[in-house]
């Protein structure tokens, strides 16, 4: 790739993100025209999109030709087509060409794509910075290099691996657990982690404990105030506490366990004691600061402090990069540039002292397994550091919590140690028993003497409160120092199972474990939340039952390809490739194929043999109690022999699980609670008087309902119907076929949560079968106002006007007069009806319309009146920029309508893209390792990439 100077003219700058450009043209010349390829213009097809003659050839399984050197097939994405072709006419204007996309692989491997489509005839220079500042994109412009091939090859080696791992086990999942599903390199590794948590919480057994607390004063008030402390020990042997017990409830050191009348009476034998200091013990306290943010512990920290999910703390320092306040984001390297540290160490002596900086710059090596040091970590931009006072009138809400965040930990990460001394007291006394027992108290406090690095900044935890570590000053005794006592009390606690992960330590478990990238660690938990495998309790990471069969089936029958260090190895293969000492093709075939030493993924999935479906999706809950995950949901099942699935004698008993109810929820006693709540299932309460048909209740997945059970539709019936219509006629004066009648659905109706399936009636299912309830009209609009219950709770309805009532019972009692007060209020959020827009954003540059952010029926969405895109999932209404909804909506625009049968004319399209997408760019400069690659025969060329 040439990188000589040309001659002065056009230079067209590509990065990634129109936000991006904007700002980087900010800094350059009019000699620069800077545009975005809005991320990855081409991709691997589905194999089901491959041109008809390609579908039969060895490209057909995975768009990869697994046969010849793994090559890939690219092909343009649709929405990207107007991206390019708008590429192309800015290229035919330039006289050198700046590839300025990100310099991490996957960023390498867009620039790649794009010499690949672009095929420049001018010099190409390959760009790269971490932070937009003008400074930055100085220094880029005047030290360009050639593009990394070594760094595309280990992007290329990832995506073509991830491409054959979900292909080749994904469909196992569709035949035996469910459609839909899939596995991934990564996702499938964090969904067992989640699960087997989750394993661990239904195994554990909790223990119960008591101990004593009381509160202390000296006798001398001068030596201090009142403090609290716990029992320690009785007669010199440990008292139990919550970490003497293993996960089985039983205690796995030599500690005693009081029980509930053990700790009353030595509460009543404590009483009137005397108590003074046995022992006292202080040592110095040192606290280091903890290193400027990576990815992963930026994620962990803004999960931790401002309840952002990984992707939408991921999205705000995007948007904070583009716009050149932070470096960039992606990274996994904790250094820091002579610059930034020197503005780290200046902006901490002017704002908390001089004292407050060390003597010498700190330094940080890397914890993580598998770090890339490519980046700085991620610190405010520029050499001098805006402090988020500074800034704060330019960022939204959420860009400058976590601007703020990220310019505190920098700062801090270059200040002096927290100091102080930690004190450590023990408290005895003798009991007035006849048999005297002694019992010593102990309590401990630090106090920090100077505060240094947590003047700007302390790392949160995801310990529970009380066992943070908190600042807490004890008394100034001595040993022999007398005490009083009093408040004695004794408390119960009960063994916690394991915490289940929540975002912020699920990241920080696969980091540690050296599994995937931080940087793909928000769309990887975003995807198993998609997929239905986890779903979240607050914070907390909860598995579904259909995880539990999906990890089940990988790990009986993929166990390498989920196993915690293979995954881990994988990333290390990676980075050998990313450092040319591995090639990609060789690595590909030993991984699919296998060799001596390895076993391949291909023989694996050739031999798996019978994979008992049915013991699969089977979740033992009891010796006679099993979860099923079926088609329509999970289940619990009692009567089916566990081993070989025959059924003793009748049928067997099932019920519904709740969609609420936690895997470690599921207790024995819960799923007898259940059974036995099914068992009244389907009971006939009686007769509709009007109808003659039965009346049933009914347990269904989402709760207790009532039903009427209406007999089908006789052949007789049908001729009675048919007969009864009038006879319709065409304009020849032929008769019309008369319309077939359809099966008449039943009425049903959902019990309230006050009515319990064992005792409801058959008047109250009369009175929910009738439901909704017709209260009138509106006298002003003529509108019908009715009253019934919803999914979310009761509800009033007149035409598109829903309100909320307070309680079930007021669906049978409310009156017209009340429903219209109801309705003369001013509507509360999360109405449709005469709700102004969430968000405004100016015009947009397209449709020249305004752009607004709506309520609809399936969540916010951007509109400009013309083109509707819904807002994604992952963001919320705050964080959404002006730039970001035109980017949304123009992505909309060139995806076009979704049109019925338009995939059928797609095929006819797709020789062109292939002519397009592969041809070798005239300014690259193919490696002599690739050329192997290049000797392929011009068929082939033409349907992969050319290296």
């Amino acid at each position: 790739m040439p990188t000589k100077a040309a001659p002065t003219g056009r230079k067209l700058v590509i990065v990634e993100s129109p936000a991006k450009s904007k700002t980087i043209a900010g800094y350059l010349g009019a000699d620069f025209d800077v545009t975005a390829s809005v991320g990855h213009i081409r991709d691997l097809p589905q194999p089901s999109e491959l041109p008809t003659e390609l579908k039969k050839s060895p490209l057909g399984k995975f768009a990869v030709d697994v046969e010849n050197g793994f090559e890939p097939y690219y092909v343009v994405n649709p929405d990207k087509k107007k991206t390019v072709t708008e590429l192309k006419r800015l290229l035919k204007g330039a006289d050198e060409l700046y590839l300025a996309t990100d310099g991490d692989r996957e960023g390498e491997a867009i620039a790649w794509h794009l010499l690949q489509v672009l095929k420049p005839k001018v010099p190409v220079h390959r760009m790269v910075f971490t932070e937009i500042t003008r400074e930055a994109i100085t220094r880029a412009l005047e030290n360009v290099r050639e593009l990394d091939e070594d760094l595309v090859d280990a992007q290329e080696t990832r995506r073509i691996l991830d491409r054959l791992y979900g292909y080749e086990i994904s469909p196992v999942l569709w035949r035996k657990v469910g459609r839909g599903l899939s596995a991934g390199r990564v996702q499938s590794v964090a969904t067992r982690l989640v699960v087997e948590r989750e394993r661990e919480r239904m195994a554990f057994v909790a223990a119960e404990y008591w101990d004593l607390t009381a509160e202390f004063e000296p006798e001398d008030a001068s030596k201090g105030s009142a403090f609290q402390a716990k029992l320690a020990s009785l007669d010199g042997a440990k008292v139990a506490t919550g970490r003497d017990f293993d996960d089985n409830g039983r205690l796995k050191t030599k500690a005693v366990c009081l029980d509930g009348q053990a700790a009353a009476a030595l509460k009543d034998a404590l009483d009137g004691a005397r108590f003074s200091v046995a022992g006292v013990e202080s040592k110095p306290y040192r606290r280091r600061p903890a290193a400027p943010f990576t990815t992963s512990t930026l994620q962990q920290e803004a999960s931790r402090k401002l309840r952002l999910s990984s992707r939408n703390a991921m999205q705000v320092a995007q948007r904070l990069y583009e716009n050149g306040y932070i470096t960039y984001m992606r990274t996994d390297s904790t250094a820091l540039s002579s610059q930034a540290v020197s503005a780290a160490r200046a902006q901490a002596a002017e704002l908390y002292g001089q004292d407050s900086v060390p003597a010498k710059p700190r330094v940080y090596a890397s914890k993580s397994a598998n770090a890339q040091e490519a980046h700085e970590a991620i610190r405010p931009a520029g050499d001098r550091f805006r402090t988020p006072s500074e800034v704060a009138s330019k960022l939204s809400r959420d860009e400058l919590r976590l601007y703020d965040l990220i310019w505190k930990r920098t700062v801090a990460s270059q200040m002096e140690d927290a100091t102080g001394q930690t004190a450590s007291l023990r408290i005895a006394a003798t009991t007035n028993e006849p048999t005297p027992r002694e019992a010593v108290f102990a309590a401990s406090g630090t106090v920090i003497t100077f505060r240094g690095f947590l003047a700007a900044y302390e790392e949160g935890t995801d310990a529970p409160a009380d066992e943070a570590k908190q600042e807490s000053r004890l008394p100034n005794v001595v040993q022999g120092d007398k005490l009083t006592g009093r408040e004695i009390e004794a408390s119960e606690h009960v063994t916690s199972p394991p915490a289940r992960y929540t975002e912020a330590s699920l990241v920080k478990t696969l980091e540690e474990k050296g599994i995937g990238r931080p940087s793909t660690y928000a769309a990887t938990i975003s995807t198993i939340m998609d997929r239905g495998y986890v779903r979240t309790r607050g914070s907390a990471l909860v598995p579904s039952w259909i995880a539990f069969s999906v990890v089940r089936l990988l790990e009986e029958h993929f166990g390498t390809y989920v196993d915690y260090d293979f995954t881990a190895d994988l990333e290390g293969d990676l980075d050998a490739i990313a450092r040319g000492e591995a090639g990609r093709a060789e690595w590909l075939r030993e991984f699919y194929f296998g060799s001596d030493s390895k076993q391949g993924l291909e023989p694996v999935v050739s031999n798996l043999g019978e994979i008992d479906a049915r013991a699969i999706n089977s979740i033992p809950i009891t010796s006679d109690i099993v979860v099923r995950v079926g088609k329509f949901g999970p289940y619990l099942e009692r009567g089916v022999d566990t081993e070989t699935g025959e059924i003793p004698e009748g049928a067997p008993e099932r019920a519904n699980i709740p969609e609420d109810l936690a895997p470690d929820e599921l207790t024995a006693a819960k799923a007898e609670e259940l059974l036995e709540q099914a068992s009244h299932g389907d009971r006939v309460l009686g007769q509709d008087p009007e109808s003659g048909y039965d009346v049933v209740v009914k347990d269904g997945r989402y709760g207790a309902y009532v039903t009427e059970v209406i007999p089908e539709l006789t052949d007789e019936d049908i001729e009675r119907i048919l007969a009864e219509q009038p006879t319709e006629y065409y304009k020849n004066g032929k008769p019309k076929p008369k319309k077939k009648p359809a099966q008449p659905k039943p009425r049903t109706g959902s019990l309230f949560k006050s009515m319990d399936i064992a005792t409801v009636t058959l008047e109250d299912a009369l009175k929910l079968m009738s439901l909704p309830r017709v209260l009138g009209a509106d006298p002003e609009s003529g509108e019908e106002i009715t009253v019934q219950n919803g999914r979310f709770g009761p509800y009033l309805k007149k035409g598109s006007d829903s309100r909320s009532i307070e309680t079930e019972e007021q669906i049978f009692t409310i009156t017209l007069p009340e429903a219209l007060e109801i309705y003369s209020q001013p509507k509360q959020r999360g109405a449709r009806k005469a709700v102004p827009p969430l968000a405004e954003f100016g015009e947009d540059p397209t449709s020249g319309k305004k752009i607004v952010v709506k309520e609809g029926r399936f969540g916010p969405y951007i509109t400009d009146g013309e083109t509707n895109i819904t807002v994604p999932r992952s963001s919320s209404i705050e964080e959404l920029t002006r730039e970001q909804a035109i980017e949304l909506l123009a992505e909309k625009r060139a995806r076009g309508p979704v049109k019925r049968g338009a995939a059928k004319k797609a095929p006819a399209k797709k020789p062109a893209a292939k002519k397009t997408t592969t041809a070798k760019p005239a300014a690259k400069k193919a490696p002599a390792k690739k050329a192997t690659a290049a000797k392929t025969s011009t068929a082939k060329a033409a349907a992969k990439k050319t290296e």
